[in-house]
This record gives structure tokens, sequence and C-alpha cells, in this order.
């Protein structure tokens, strides 16, 4: 019986992502390259515990005249995690969702965000359908926030400037996390331990921040 991937070595594992019998070697190499593998596999997540980040060079962040800081954070904690949690949960529920596409999403939100600073509103919808269904998601759950927000408290306090900077603490977190497998969903994995628990809820009470 060999691997069910190079069909030249002795399989040593059971691969969910082939349904079958694999090598260790293929196990490294193909994983979340040329394999979809399912999050919930004990060596993918194995993978990437140990995963070395790859090196980022701070002066290459995008949006990087956009502060945010620890304290802001912290203030608007309600906020980033009912948004973290709305995308985690979209795209874990969408076949094919890598990533990348969490990227080229929010990438998008920020570039529609930007132009309500200037006064001239500009929807930035990605042509990838993943990445534009993701966008909706984003969007409906920052409506949502607010709805319940205005409701409890008779105002609208959110300000679009605020949901801007919590998309680029989103868009450097990812770019931290992104493993660079085309196929990989290391972020997704991330976000979802940090910020999921079951299905996406009413703006949560305060508590403490977690973070990446």
């Amino acid at each position: 019986m060999a691997c069910a991937i190079c069909q030249t070595r002795r399989p040593r594992r059971f691969c969910p992502g082939v349904r079958g019998d694999i090598c260790t070697i293929c196990c490294g190499s193909e994983r979340e390259v040329n394999v979809d593998c399912p999050l919930d596999c004990e060596y993918l997540r194995e993978a990437h515990k140990h995963e070395k980040p790859l090196p980022i060079d701070s002066e290459t962040l995008p949006n990087r005249d956009i502060p945010v800081s620890e304290e802001f954070l912290q203030q608007n904690e309600q906020l980033l995690i009912f948004l973290a949690g709305a995308l985690a949960q979209a795209a874990l529920r969408t076949p094919g969702v890598v990533d990348f596409d969490v990227r080229e999403a929010i990438e998008a939100l920020i570039r529609t965000q930007r132009t309500l600073q200037s006064g001239l509103y500009y929807e930035s919808l990605p042509t990838n359908p993943l990445a534009a269904g993701l966008c909706r998601a984003i969007q409906d759950a920052a409506a949502e926030f607010r709805k319940a927000e205005a409701e409890r408290l008779g105002i609208h306090k959110t300000l679009d400037a605020t949901i801007l900077r919590l998309l680029v603490f989103l868009q450097h977190f990812e770019i931290s996390y992104n493993n660079g497998r085309r196929r990989g969903r290391a972020f997704l994995d991330a976000l979802a331990d940090l910020y999921v628990a079951g299905p996406v809820p009413e703006p949560p009470a305060p508590s403490s921040l977690i973070l990446p």
C-alpha cells in the first residue's frame, strides 16, 4: 500500500483532506497547499501550534497611518469581539474560504471605510465572491451592533473611524498569522480560538480582552 498522494512512500497517517492514508512527508509539504485540510484535523492543529510566523517588517504593514493602541482596543473590546466573531463564523461556514480571501475582504472594507472619512462614500467590493461575502457579513455585523447599541443607549455611539481602526487591527492580525500557504487557514484557526464560542451572539457584555 502506498501514500495516496505521492503513490511512492509508505503511508503513516489518515488524511481527511484526501480521505486516504498518506506519508508524513506529503502531509508536511502538501498540507494547505494542494490539500484542503479540515481545521479539526489533529495533524493540522498540531502544525499550526508549531508554525513559526513569517518574518514581518512593521514598516511595511499597510495602513500604518491609522493608530491602533492597546488602550483603544480595550475601550472598544465589545465591538472587536463582535466583529471578529462574525468574521470567523462567516468564514468557517463558507466552503472554500481561506486566509487570503479574508485578507482581500478586510482590505476592501478598509478602502470603503476610508472613503467615509473623506466624506465621499464609495463601496469597494471584491470581485472574488468569497471575499465579497465576508465583506457583507462584517458590514451586517457592524450594523447589527450599532442597532443594538442605539436601542440600549438611545444614541449611535460607535463611529465609522472606530470601525476603521478595528479593521486595521484585524488586518495586521491576519498578516501576522497567515502562513503563506495558498489554502492556509492558520489565521482563521487562531481567530476562532480567540473569538468564537458557538453562534455569533448579541453584542457581548464587557469582559477582559484577549489579544493575539
